[in-house]
């Protein structure tokens, strides 16, 4: 009877597939755990660290290649587990006490890989039906699943650098001929080509209509602009167009001001185009127009540097309002936007007034504004 490794028959289960596989996965992981990383700072900032409001389009950038990389690891981490799935299976299970701490560490590289990759896609698709709150979920998951692949990577260097050696040291590393390999790894990156392809288009303009599986189309929205909350979902529909609304700036000023919309529209204007950058990895630039947020701060009599939170008349949700810290808040091009595309913001686009912002992730564009409370 044969052991259960040797039931799989195909020689590309070998070291120098898993090898070639393994660099090119810790590479993208590595861009997607560090773009992630950077995510997570733009939205909850330690303390010690004021997210930077330029360059205008780094968020954008950062965001888009998170989600592609999350997304061409999908074939590559399938092709991985294929290669090297008869070591999973191999007997003994367990041949010393280093080969036991080797395999629990697999438990957080493989499980975490998959656990990120499957949320990851579902976040993208905007499906949920998980019972924690994804980002939390994500964050934390993803710094396991890096701590197992630094273990990885250590217990596997050599062999991954025997494996590329042209004539290995352990022959039983190379089993494939080339062109069996060539063709599987090339199989393997066109795959990864094709999924990025296909979805890469909600960032990548010139790519939209090649990206039959992007969440979003670039101009395709009201205003020729993507939403992804309507005024009709945040429940906020009456109030923001109630003839009433105001604007209040208050907290650490001197003179506290009660505004309408038409005495923003009275004030000093200012046009700026601007990327709205989701974090489910679309964006899309527009023109936007409206009075700086420095203006107001400065009309309000608040000390230079001040941080503001930005209140909405969305009240549930966690979304319901952002911060800006001093130098978003000094920045020329953070507006209180009344105007996208050179006419009044369409309700579902935050009508009367939002937050729109340089580097900014598209959840801290605060829509339909109706406090500015400064700090």
């Amino acid at each position: 009877m044969r052991a259960p490794e040797e039931r799989f028959e195909s020689k590309l289960h070998e070291g120098r597939s898993a090898a070639v596989l393994g660099i090119a996965l810790g590479v993208s992981f590595s861009v997607c755990f560090l773009t992630g990383l950077w995510s997570h700072f733009a939205q909850h900032p330690p303390s010690w660290f004021d997210f930077p409001a330029r360059p205008a389009g780094l968020y954008r950038v950062t965001q888009g290649l998170h989600v592609v990389t999350g997304t061409a690891s999908v074939p590559l981490l399938l092709a991985k587990l294929w290669v090297v799935f008869p070591h999973f299976v191999k007997l003994p299970p367990v041949r010393s006490v280093a080969h036991a701490i080797e395999r629990l560490a697999l438990l957080p590289l493989v499980g975490g890989s998959l656990f990120l990759l499957g949320t990851g896609v579902a976040n993208v698709a905007r499906w949920y039906p998980f019972p924690f709150y994804f980002p939390t979920g994500h964050y934390w998951a993803a710094w396991l699943t890096m701590g197992g692949l630094v273990a990885h990577i250590g217990a596997k260097l050599s062999i991954t650098a025997d494996a590329l050696r042209r004539v290995p040291a352990d022959p039983t590393l190379v089993r494939a001929t080339p062109t069996d390999r060539r063709a599987f790894l090339g199989g393997v990156a066109a795959a990864s080509g094709a999924v990025v392809l296909a979805t890469a288009g909600g960032t990548v303009a010139p790519l939209g209509d090649l990206s039959v599986l992007a969440q979003r189309e670039p101009g395709v929205g009201p205003q020729g602009l993507p939403i992804n909350q309507t005024a009709a979902a945040a429940g906020v529909v009456d109030r923001a167009r109630d003839r009433g609304w105001r604007l209040v700036v208050d907290g650490a000023v001197d003179q506290p001001l009660d505004l309408t919309l038409a005495d923003l529209r009275a004030l000093p204007q200012r046009e700026a185009v601007l990327p709205i950058a989701c974090v489910e990895g679309w964006s899309a630039s527009a023109r936007w127009r409206g009075v700086p947020v420095r203006d107001l701060l400065a009309l309000a009599g608040a000390a230079p540097g001040a941080e503001v939170v930005v209140r909405s008349l969305e009240e549930a949700g966690r979304y319901g309002s952002s911060e800006l810290n001093g130098g978003q808040a000094a920045d020329a091009d953070t507006l209180l936007a009344l105007e996208l595309g050179g006419e009044p913001l369409h309700i579902d686009h935050g009508y009367p007034a939002r937050l729109i912002g340089p580097n900014r992730p598209g959840v801290l564009q605060t829509k339909w504004v109706t406090r500015l409370e400064v700090r």
